[in-house]
């Protein structure tokens, strides 16, 4: 996610004296999972979002606690098996539509133009 995006969402939130009240669980989600694919120095991250480390430090687990607890929010993608060459073919596969090659073989197979644009831009 865009870090400017994210520190305009959290900006929201900020009430009186900069502190932060009443952050929903879905953007505690969005900051933890961009904190954990940050690269650079810590500090860089939190001056990205525009707050300080000790304010955030409530939220960062809040959020851990959530994903620990498995209350993430489910995703709009739709998950496709793979199938390694060689085996049988799955059932409800008629032969139409696209067949990906993946790495070692393995191959993934989209009913819809739709599906694979999808994975095509999620994978991206």
């Amino acid at each position: 996610m865009d870090m400017e995006i994210l520190r305009k969402k959290v900006s929201t939130y900020k009430g009186e004296a900069g502190r932060l009240r009443k952050i929903p669980d879905e953007l505690a989600l969005e900051i933890l999972t961009a904190w954990e694919a940050w690269t650079g120095p810590m500090n860089g991250f939190y001056s990205a979002l525009g707050v300080s480390q000790k304010k955030m430090a409530k939220i960062m687990g809040k959020a851990k606690r959530l994903k620990r607890e498995g209350r993430v929010p489910v995703s709009e993608f739709t998950e496709l098996t793979t199938q390694v060459l060689g085996s049988a073919q799955s059932p409800g596969v008629t032969g139409q539509g696209i067949e990906l090659t993946w790495d070692q073989g393995k191959v993934i197979r989209f009913p819809e133009v739709s599906q694979l644009i999808d994975f095509l831009k999620k994978a991206a």
